[in-house]
């Protein structure tokens, strides 16, 4: 209690909305300096740039170069973006070519294999999955993907054997079907399989990459004499561009971030998930009783509790710096006058206690609830006399107990 009477510290600096702003000001400045290079590079991009595989596209990834190649010969290109379009566009002696086929759901290739299973024309598939393949071709099974290079034709269809080498890779195909062309293989694999004509007269062609339709690889080896004959057998292309905004795909069952995982690696990430808990109990256990160990620093009760008192002063924190006062004096004064730890906080067990010894002592007429149980100060000053009055209480209880006569074990 004598700390109150020491001499005020130095005043803390108070804090300033500076501080936070100079440590984040560097992470501020590269964030906005992003966002500032993320804008200014998309509006130089917006132009004309439509995406992979856009027939309307000059980026070396789109396709503008293969759509007036083919314009040249007298094949006429039409850019469909739904599904729906691409069922009504892909009529008699068209060619239908899917860029993306695995975006679209099983609804979309349904209705699409079933809008075009009965036409004649032709229709080429972009590195189709399990799903497209299921529906467009039963039978085919899709194998690894194989490296993008360029590769020789090694068999018989017309067109390849005429294109030459092209740049092809990418998934292969598998089929047992009889007739059909095993071309440009990867690992014994072919990369390109042309499926034969059905009683419609439709025939199907699978491209394990879409790579020789790009701007800046159509010039190179056989690629635009391949993509020339594959797409412009019939006189009328439809460039179907499937997009995930389509409406259309509202209606099948969207799936889910869980769905997209192979099943394989949800096995692992489960196995993972037990790893980490056994992990957790283990290094949970009690592996014996706790352990003292000797603190680096020895810090003295008086300055852990002046640490405290100014960190009460710096909060004005009055109500908590009152109540630890209070919460002590009456946690010493509890065995001083036969009252038990587990009443010591108890008003109705403990005020009349220390009535019956404040009776005859000087003082006793102070208001004990107040002191010992009563409001929070309303200033510094308030605080004080509060310390003082608790001292003051526990020096005459303390006096009292020393000066009273103790009676003799042996009477």
């Amino acid at each position: 209690m004598t700390t109150t009477a020491q001499a005020a510290p130095a005043p803390t600096p108070a804090p300033t909305t500076r501080g936070p702003w100079a440590r984040s000001r560097g992470p501020l400045l590269a964030l906005l300096l992003l966002v500032v290079s993320g804008v200014i590079l998309a509006a130089l991009q917006s132009g004309e740039q439509h995406g992979r595989l856009d027939p309307r596209s000059a980026d070396r990834t789109g396709s503008r170069a293969l759509t007036r190649l083919l314009s040249s010969h007298g094949v006429s290109t039409q850019v469909v973006t739904t599904s729906e379009e691409a069922a009504a566009a892909a009529g008699p002696d068209t060619t239908l070519l899917v860029t993306d086929p695995d975006v679209l759901t099983q609804d979309q290739l349904t209705g699409l294999h079933t809008a075009t299973a009965h036409t004649s024309g032709r229709t080429v598939l972009l590195a189709p999955g399990t799903a497209t393949l299921a529906t467009f071709t039963p039978g085919v099974r899709m194998e690894p993907p194989a490296r993008i290079s360029v590769r020789r034709p090694a068999c018989s269809l017309p067109d390849a054997r005429r294109a030459g080498s092209a740049l092809l890779g990418g998934l292969r195909y598998v089929t047992a079907a009889g007739g059909a062309d095993r071309c440009y293989p990867g690992g014994g694999r072919p990369t390109l399989l042309r499926l034969p004509a059905s009683d419609s007269g439709r025939d199907t062609v699978l491209l394990g990459s879409g790579d020789l339709l790009y701007n800046h690889r159509l010039a190179e080896h056989g690629n635009a004499s391949l993509a020339l004959q594959l797409l412009g057998t019939h006189k009328h292309l439809v460039w179907y561009l499937p997009s995930v905004s389509d409406p259309s795909s509202a209606q099948d069952n969207q799936r889910g971030f869980l769905d997209l995982i192979p099943s394989g690696w949800r096995w692992a990430l489960l196995q993972l998930v037990f790893a980490a808990a056994f992990a957790a109990l283990w290094r949970a256990r009690r592996l014996g009783p706790l352990v003292a160990e000797r603190l680096p620093v020895t810090v003295p009760a008086a300055e852990t509790t002046e640490g405290h008192a100014r960190l009460y002063e710096q909060a004005n924190a009055r109500d908590r710096a009152s109540a630890v006062l209070r919460s002590a004096t009456r946690t010493r004064l509890a065995p001083l006058i036969g009252v038990s730890a587990a009443h010591a906080h108890s008003a109705d067990v403990l005020l009349p206690a220390v009535h019956a010894h404040l009776a005859s002592a000087p003082g006793a007429d102070t208001d004990l609830r107040a002191l010992l149980f009563g409001p929070a100060p309303a200033d510094d000053r308030a605080l004080v006399h509060l310390a003082d009055q608790l001292d003051a209480l526990e020096s005459s209880i303390v006096s009292q107990e020393r000066h009273a006569p103790r009676e003799h074990p042996d009477r």
